[in-house]
């Protein structure tokens, strides 16, 4: 407990180990899409997750980034299992906010971070240019540089990281990496706790302010028992290309 007028210290991110088909159904996604994209995918923040090794199987191009990648591997795989004993607790303590409620559901459902994990480490070690050390929401890349950018359990879960004005400023800069006929993908809406962004309609108007376009997407989880929500983000004028290559050409006389 924080001693008397000394707020207490800011949570740390959890590095998740998350796998590519728990992607999928978090983002609303499938491995077709991921197999479709024109250009590369930003995972931001990338965890110890196995999404870069396992997409890039195919055929899509992947650089995952989080401040993590700045540490000893031994420290961030440190972290990767104290995440897991996190998801562990957590499963056990809130399951109505988790997809695998029963006992071996959520044993099998842990093996597979393990395996995604395991698939990082082994990535991560070959190919580190891959995997780059940075933060949000500032990012080392140029304008419009990926065809999907995925951002999970970072911006809203943690709101005594991202405060409002961060919030704006991270998603704003998730979109400018992000080429304009691409998209970014931003879950969950809510904190550990499923307590859901109270000022999540301000922040969509203050996006709109910045020519970026918002819609909050509901996807299926549990067997179909409940939805879950995914706000994506594009920029404005994605749009108005959208219909002008699907408008008719007019012939000259």
């Amino acid at each position: 407990m924080a001693a008397p007028g000394i707020p207490p210290a800011p949570p740390e991110v959890l590095v998740t180990s998350r796998p590519l088909d728990e992607y999928c159904a978090l983002f609303g996604l499938t491995r077709a899409r991921f197999a479709a994209l024109s250009g590369p995918l930003l995972d931001c923040p990338g965890g110890a997750a196995g999404l870069a090794a396992e997409a890039r199987e195919l055929g899509c191009r992947v650089i995952a980034v989080d401040p993590a990648y700045a540490l000893p591997p031994p420290v961030v795989a440190a972290r990767a299992r104290a995440a897991r004993a996190a998801m562990a607790a957590a499963m056990a303590a809130r399951p109505h906010l988790y997809p695998a409620p029963r006992p071996h559901r959520v044993d099998r459902y842990l093996r597979s971070w393990d395996r995604a994990h395991r698939l990082f480490a082994a990535d991560s070690a070959a190919h580190p240019q891959r995997y780059v050390a940075a933060e949000l929401p500032r990012l080392p890349f140029a304008d419009g540089t990926f065809a999907l950018t995925l951002s999970g359990h970072l911006v809203f879960a943690y709101p005594e990281l991202f405060g409002p004005e961060r919030q704006l400023a991270a998603l704003a800069e998730l979109v400018r990496v992000t080429s304009p006929d691409g998209e970014v993908r931003v879950q969950p809406l809510c904190d550990g706790y499923g307590r859901r962004c109270g000022h999540l309609d301000p922040l969509r108007y203050a996006l709109g302010e910045r020519r970026i376009t918002s819609e909050v997407h509901r996807y299926p989880v549990a067997e179909g028992v409940r939805t879950h929500r995914v706000l994506v983000l594009r920029a404005a004028d994605h749009r108005r290309r959208a219909e002008a290559r699907q408008a008719p050409l007019c012939n000259g006389h």
